[in-house]
């Protein structure tokens, strides 16, 4: 397997319906708690299946001296612009990716009653223009005529708040909608366990003798797309960029032969330390990955993480069907629905450990 390929480790018949689960609108929490920390923590681990209601300020005694937490340091763009065709249409911009050494050129989403052409104009506030190079598929290729992009995004972006989240972004989102510790700029989405975080909590977990390491995955508009082939076989993952270097590795190997668990903070800090691991053992890797993991899949890595409620029929819940068991985590989604449990970014969150299959 290579970083790029989503062939599980061996067959599994299942469809997209399968992990198809009812949730009441209700419980997608639309603005975060007044503390990062105050969300609950659904824990499902050990060989129990059954799930045990706590605070996500019990997560230390979930952890071990030895544990290395590994966290997504990326950092969310003011990705999303506003602004008009030259022949007057309204245009929504989702910038997906910056480009070239002086970031002039980004693929974008684009959302307009009619999609633009290809040498068109698209005129932001102020009238800084944007040109419509081409199309891939569903991204478009923009050049900056007056700006980068880096500027523009500064100046007049919007925080991308996912399409769930059914209100305008705010200010407080700016800052919320971050994790205290990242520091690498390129996702147009948070990776939202870490959220939870704030630097008590860190403090906190480094002076019980558990260890971190960071990674890097910046979070593509795709996280969000819906898997629209019932054969996940068929489904192609999208393309995100990340980077494990030499000192993740270090760390990861250290951990283990001192019998110390690798805990992965989020989804995306498992699919980098997995697509590190492609080829068995953990080595540095830096590019794109499609790695798209679903029951049938073998961990390499990771043996216990932090995730938050994912949605349903989407490939972040097939990642922890994957990890904890199919039957466990419906048990478990179940239990929190009923249990009133808040969903998606800035909701609850959950304290997993793997379960072989």
């Amino acid at each position: 397997m290579t970083g790029n390929d989503s062939t599980p480790d061996f067959a599994i018949c299942l469809k997209r319906s399968d992990f198809h689960f009812d949730l009441p609108p209700e419980l997608i929490a639309q603005r975060p708690l007044a503390q990062r920390w105050a969300s609950r923590l659904l824990a499902l681990d050990g060989d129990s299946t059954t799930p045990r209601d706590l605070l996500f300020t019990d997560l230390p005694e979930r952890l071990r001296p030895g544990d290395l937490l590994v966290f997504n340091n990326t950092r969310v763009m003011r990705a999303r612009l506003f602004g008009h065709k030259d022949s007057g249409g309204a245009v929504e911009i989702l910038i997906e990716r910056l480009l070239g050494p002086t970031r002039a050129q980004a693929q974008a989403q684009i959302r307009a009653s009619k999609s633009p052409k290809p040498g068109s104009l698209i005129l932001l506030w102020g009238g800084k223009r944007l040109k419509v190079l081409g199309r891939d598929d569903d991204l478009f290729l923009l050049h900056a005529l007056d700006d980068t992009f880096p500027t523009l995004m500064q100046t007049q972006g919007h925080i991308p708040l996912p399409p769930y989240i059914e209100r305008p972004d705010e200010e407080a989102d700016a800052e919320r909608y971050q994790t205290v510790y990242g520091s690498r700029i390129g996702a147009v989405a948070a990776p939202t366990a870490g959220l939870h975080f704030d630097q008590a909590l860190l403090d906190r977990l480094a002076a019980l003798g558990v260890g971190r390491a960071e990674v890097t995955l910046h979070v593509g508009a795709g996280t969000f797309q819906p898997v629209r082939v019932q054969d996940l076989n068929q489904h192609r993952m999208h393309a995100e960029w990340l980077e494990v270097d030499a000192r993740v590795c270090a760390q990861v190997a250290g951990t283990r032969a001192a019998g110390g668990r690798i805990v992965a903070v989020g989804t995306t800090s498992v699919r980098s330390l997995e697509s590190a691991a492609a080829h068995g053992e953990i080595e540095p890797f830096r590019g794109d990955s499609r790695i798209f993991i679903r029951p049938g899949y073998r961990f390499r890595v990771v043996d216990a993480m932090i995730t938050n409620f994912h949605l349903p029929e989407s490939t972040l819940l097939m990642l922890v069907c994957a990890f904890a068991g199919i039957e466990p985590i419906r048990a478990a989604y179940r239990h929190a629905v009923a249990g009133r449990y808040r969903f998606f970014s800035y909701g609850d969150a959950m304290f997993l450990t793997r379960r072989d299959q």
